[in-house]
């Protein structure tokens, strides 16, 4: 919802053409090979978001809208009218299963991550993805803080082969003159430079709906009447990976990346857009 940003920081301008940082993954991910986008969104900006995008790419490519809200996928038993945020990452992925049938990518709406990351996800969910292999871009935690306070990132643990074996949510990771740490309470604990970290950058094959849709329903039975509870897709592969249902390879199409988490970041996104523009890998005008 964009509080700490102070707006919809998703239909925010952010291009020399004000276009927004989603536009640039839309435009990575058709030139990769994609072929249809869905966009998972508040209804408050559903209007807002169909007017922005479906006349720049809706010709282009195949778009779909689906709508996150408190009550979506939630039995009446479990809506709780006290309840004001929104559940989750996980929660948002299950709202889209009626208009997925094929093998997808999930993104966050607000993170820019390369066209590498694209073309090492259409190859992966060509090629390899099955119901019991998903993957993950990975990225580097040192190229993917904030300069102005802390951020969630999802730090995972690998085998040598490049799968992942588990993945804790870190809420309050900043980087300070001493290294990268994360400061829970009186936990302080200090992450490798290198270490990679999900950017919520996923490939799934479409199997991934019904494992999640368990899982979903057990999160509501344990958290009901928590109302900051959170159902996030990492919780989600932690529970394939622990339970032998799927493997989540790691993917090396982190190169780049870059979001807006505080108002202050805008600056930097906007010069590094520019730059990017500069250097012809994206054309004067996206569309």
């Amino acid at each position: 919802m964009g509080s700490r940003y102070g707006g919809d920081k998703q239909i925010d301008g952010f291009g020399p053409n004000q276009e927004t940082i989603l536009e640039y993954s839309v435009y990575d991910a058709i030139r990769s090979g994609f072929g249809k986008v869905v966009f998972i969104v508040r209804k408050e900006i559903l209007d807002v978001a169909k007017a922005i995008f479906v006349p720049k790419f809706g010709s282009k490519v195949a778009v779909e809208f689906v709508i996150q809200s408190l009550d979506s996928m939630v039995p009446d038993r479990y809506v709780d009218p006290e309840r004001k945020k929104p559940y989750g990452t996980a929660h948002a992925l299950l709202c889209a299963k009626d208009v997925i049938n094929e093998p997808f990518a999930v993104i966050n709406a607000d993170d820019f991550y390369g066209e590498e990351a694209f073309q090492m996800l259409s190859a992966f969910l060509r090629n390899e993805v099955g119901p019991q292999l998903h993957c993950m871009v990975g990225y580097a935690i040192k190229n993917v803080l904030s300069d102005y306070g802390t951020v969630s990132r999802g730090v995972c643990e690998s085998t040598p082969e490049g799968f992942l074996t588990g993945m804790v949510e870190r809420t309050a990771i900043a980087r300070t003159a001493d290294g990268i740490f994360h400061k829970d309470g009186a936990e302080k604990l200090e992450i490798a430079p290198d270490n990679p970290v999900s950017m919520n950058c996923w490939g799934f094959h479409p199997a991934v709906f019904a494992q999640t849709e368990k899982l979903w329903t057990s999160f509501l039975a344990e958290n009901q009447g928590n109302l900051k509870s959170e159902f996030y897709i990492p919780k989600v592969v932690n529970s394939l990976i622990q339970e032998g249902i799927a493997r989540i390879k790691i993917l090396e199409g982190g190169k780049i990346w870059f979001g807006v988490t505080y108002g202050q970041d805008r600056e930097y996104v906007v010069n590094a857009l520019q730059k990017l523009h500069a250097a012809g890998v994206y054309p004067e005008k996206l569309w």
